[in-house]
């Protein structure tokens, strides 16, 4: 049997580890993982640098899964390449869906001084932009947030705060947790919702994410 190949694009700093906890039936699928690019120069479009990660994918109209900002990604991928399916977990679908401390955090340009706190003091990066409730945690999501270089850090938290697509793309599939504190579910529209899934919960409940995932490319 032919396998199917799905594509992952990791969240804001992180490596191919957060999936780690995902299990898909290797006799069905072949998993391939995308890392992150250092941006060109901090004013490379993510139009540009999406380009570059489709450089990455060698299927004709792959299968692509993001988390977070891989999430938003693989929707400006898909707007590059014929996709078969994109599906985003703990992630946005248009400008519409971002927080409001996101807004203020772009009208206030506040996000300058993230880089610095995420270089040098971890545990105040995930105090001050992945949220409060992460702090007592951040030694373990540690491990998962292995990006350091500089210029990636400030140009995707930069690219976050900016994105500006204003119509959800069609046939797309959103998970989200019901206890997102970054991407709150009540800005969030037409997703399928895991109960008690946090921003993280690619990691807490990869069981519920791997059997909806399958249900999506199987129905």
């Amino acid at each position: 049997m032919t396998k199917t190949p799905i594509y992952f694009v990791p969240g804001l700093a992180a490596g191919p580890e957060i999936f780690e906890n995902l299990k898909l039936d290797d006799s069905k699928y072949e998993l391939q993982y995308l890392k992150w690019k250092t941006p060109l120069a901090l004013e490379e479009t993510i139009a540009n640098y999406a380009m570059r990660m489709c450089n990455d994918i060698k299927t004709e109209k792959p299968i692509l899964v993001g988390v977070s900002f891989g999430g938003i990604m693989v929707q400006e991928m898909a707007k590059f390449i014929e996709t078969k399916k994109v599906i985003i977990i703990s992630s946005v679908k248009n400008q519409d869906e971002l927080p409001k401390k996101f807004k203020m955090a772009k009208f206030t340009k506040i996000y300058k001084f993230f880089p610095t706190k995420v270089v040098s003091n971890f545990e105040e990066y995930a105090q001050y932009f992945l949220g409060k409730s992460l702090k007592k945690k951040a030694k373990l999501y540690k491990k998962y947030l292995s990006i350091r270089n500089e210029t990636y850090l400030k140009w995707s938290i930069y690219n976050v705060l900016k994105w500006e697509q204003q119509n959800t793309p069609e046939d797309i599939v959103h998970i989200h947790g019901t206890k997102d504190h970054i991407f709150p579910i009540k800005k969030i529209e037409n997703c399928i919702k895991i109960e008690g899934g946090t921003h993280v919960m690619i990691l807490s409940k990869a069981k519920k994410i791997s059997k909806i995932i399958d249900e999506v490319l199987t129905c």
